[in-house]
């Protein structure tokens, strides 16, 4: 099947009924006998650790230092698009977003409740003792930190690149590629996906149900709420009815709108604890935690604990890297959609560094002022509380403060509203999944994931079986880590070939627009300081471009290449076809620019008569080159099409 067959239908049926009755069928399975459920995938799992938890560190570790690695190289250059591509989203709003889908509920249920268990029952320390919080600190930081996000970095990264540069679906399978071609749009490819919608349904559905009792706990705490489970799927259902006005309003307005406004409401929240706290320790502590993190970096991050006989490592390690790495499918599709147009190493930049440095001070701010009520100021009574029922930590942690029952609401509305923003955007992922990358799908299809995120919980929540999906969500991260290793290797092979493209379209200068006489110089000047409307650059596509490009086809034809030209009313497109290599595409694409900020001298001819211009740009397969031949003899654009196409032979060469 051609990628032109497979994306005809905005539905890709096979992948949306296929996954659709496995997750019934493991939802039934999970529910019928939630104890028999639980032993069978805790068994796996525990066998996972004792025999692969090296696979699972050394994965974790390649993805990092790859990550890092095209961070600074060379291909950093390269966009998550065409040459001339431009983000789509501003900087604070690409980081809410990005840091709202990835890690935001786990702050809200973890930030005050880990550092407190870790204080309690360090690795390797004596607990209760001075070391014992650095090392909860240090521990903290080493879960919730770059490995974390190099993870989804390096899943965004491979799906954003292939979609957008290379115009593959932005779904799992396109990360595979480099390696099998073609045969991704086949039944290979449905598998994929069918494994990533899967994993992406039951990783929400278990973080909306263990979300909901966390809210649960939070309105228990303040307002006597009763803690059931028919309470929890009634939260369920009302963070499931807000997620589909969510989806049905689309990226732009629903979850770009949620995603500010929880980026704001948990800056707020930062700054009040920052403040009320003990801030000048906080911030030595931000620092020294910090750095007590970077330089045992590498140690943590290779550490099994081999020649301690310990089952640590199983219990929190090796549980958050099958996590993060369960997440990622969802995750990494959800950021690699909003971050089109960004180059690798802003991207790499962005994903990698902003969202640790946040996430670390959040739980230096949370983290250290929970320990250190514990630790100096003797309350107990939150130790014993994260030890019954970490769920309502962070209530019990707030309530030390003034206002704190205003504080507790707003920390009720955050979760909520990043369970909206993941349930809405876990939708939009396993909605762009089951129809071939495609965004622009029938409200329908959004909806109908949102409501089986919703049902899986809930049912699960009722029967019991919430943990049981739990631990099996971990253990698809063994399959999906194999998958991320050979996805890294065709990465490498597509960015190598890009590169070899830049390189090619150094090896000969440009043109010049006209040739011969003594005017030469005079008309290029006349040229660049001209500014075209649209109806005189219309006209020059079609008298000059037009017939230049088609007779450079003839010539092709004529030398037996097959040639496609596209003649729409603001392009031209030529497209030699090189059978079994790189096509070679030369485009003109008529462009509306700003004009430049000046003021012509006194008495000067030239008027700018509107706000903007237009150019006659050129496009090569790799997107826009930012430079314009309006006015241009045919012969020098002829000379330009025969130039570029020298360029490309160099590269196949290279290749």
């Amino acid at each position: 099947m051609s990628s032109e067959d497979a994306n005809d239908s905005p539905l890709n049926k096979r992948v949306f009924i296929s996954s659709s009755l496995v997750i019934l069928a493991l939802m039934i399975f999970a529910a019928s006998g939630p104890e028999r459920a639980g032993r069978i995938f805790q068994s796996a799992q525990d066998s996972i650790v004792a025999n692969g938890s090296w696979f699972y560190v050394m994965t974790v570790a390649l993805i990092l230092i790859f990550v890092v690695f095209l961070g600074v190289s060379r291909f950093g250059e390269l966009r998550l698009g065409p040459d001339h591509a431009k983000p789509e989203f501003s900087l604070p709003t690409w980081i809410s977003m990005l840091f709202a889908a990835g890690m935001g509920i786990g702050l809200m249920f973890f930030g005050v409740a880990e550092p407190i268990m870790h204080y309690q029952n360090p690795p390797s320390a004596e607990p209760g003792t001075i070391e014992a919080v650095r090392e909860a600190m240090k521990t903290t930081f080493f879960h919730w930190g770059l490995h974390a996000w190099g993870i989804y970095a390096m899943v965004a990264l491979v799906l954003g690149y292939f979609a957008f540069r290379h115009n593959l679906p932005l779904t799992l399978r396109s990360a595979l590629h480099p390696l099998i071609g073609d045969k991704i749009y086949g039944w290979i490819g449905d598998v994929v996906d069918i494994f990533a919608v899967t994993s992406t349904i039951f990783g929400v559905s278990t973080s909306l149900g263990l979300g909901a009792a966390q809210i649960n706990a939070g309105l228990n705490y303040i307002l006597g709420l009763p803690n059931t489970n028919e309470v929890q799927i009634g939260i369920m259902a009302f963070v499931i009815l807000m997620a589909i006005v969510s989806v049905a309003t689309g990226l732009e307005k629903g979850i770009r709108r949620l995603s500010e406004t929880n980026m704001v409401l948990a800056l707020l929240l930062l700054v009040f604890i920052f403040v009320l706290g003990p801030t000048v320790f906080l911030l030595q502590a931000y620092l020294q935690n910090t750095g007590a993190y970077l330089s045992d970096i590498v140690r943590n991050t290779l550490n099994l604990f081999a020649y301690e006989k310990t089952d640590w490592i199983g219990g929190w390690t090796i549980f958050y890297w099958g996590w993060w790495l369960a997440w990622a499918p969802f995750v990494g599709l959800f950021i690699a959609r909003v971050s089109y147009g960004r180059t690798i190493r802003e991207f790499i930049f962005g994903v990698l560094f902003i969202p640790t440095l946040f996430t670390l001070l959040w739980m230096t701010i949370f983290g250290n002022t929970a320990i250190d009520m514990v630790f100096t100021d003797g309350l107990t009574n939150l130790a014993t509380m994260v030890d019954e029922d970490s769920s309502v930590a962070l209530f019990v942690f707030l309530e030390n403060f003034p206002m704190s029952s205003v504080l507790s609401v707003l920390a009720v509305l955050m979760i909520i509203i990043f369970f909206v923003t993941s349930c809405d955007s876990g939708s939009m992922v396993v909605d762009m999944l089951c129809s071939h990358g495609r965004n622009d799908t029938p409200i329908w299809q959004r909806i109908y994931w949102a409501v089986a995120v919703g049902v899986v919980a809930s049912v699960l929540l009722y029967a019991g079986g919430l943990n049981a999906l739990q631990t099996m969500t971990i253990i698809s991260a063994l399959p999906f880590s194999a998958i991320l290793l050979v996805a890294m290797y065709g990465l490498l092979k597509a960015l190598r070939l890009d590169g070899y493209k830049r390189e090619s379209l150094q090896i000969t200068a440009m043109q010049p627009p006209t040739t011969g006489g003594d005017r030469n110089w005079q008309e290029r000047l006349e040229n660049i300081t001209n500014f075209p409307d649209e109806k005189t650059v219309r006209r020059f596509m079609q008298k000059v471009i037009g017939p230049a490009v088609k007779e450079v086809k003839q010539e092709f034809e004529t030398q037996g290449f097959e040639v496609e030209l596209l003649d729409e009313n603001d392009s031209l497109r030529m497209t030699v076809k090189m059978t079994g290599e790189t096509d070679f595409i030369y485009g003109v694409y008529l462009t509306h620019e700003d004009h430049p900020e000046f003021v012509p001298a006194e008495g000067s001819e030239m008027k700018l008569r509107d706000q903007t211009y237009c150019r006659a740009e050129v496009h090569l397969g790799e997107g826009g080159q930012n430079y314009d031949i309006m006015g241009w003899s045919k012969l020098a654009i002829i000379n330009d099409i025969v130039d570029h196409y020298h360029k490309h032979q160099h590269f196949l060469h290279l290749m």
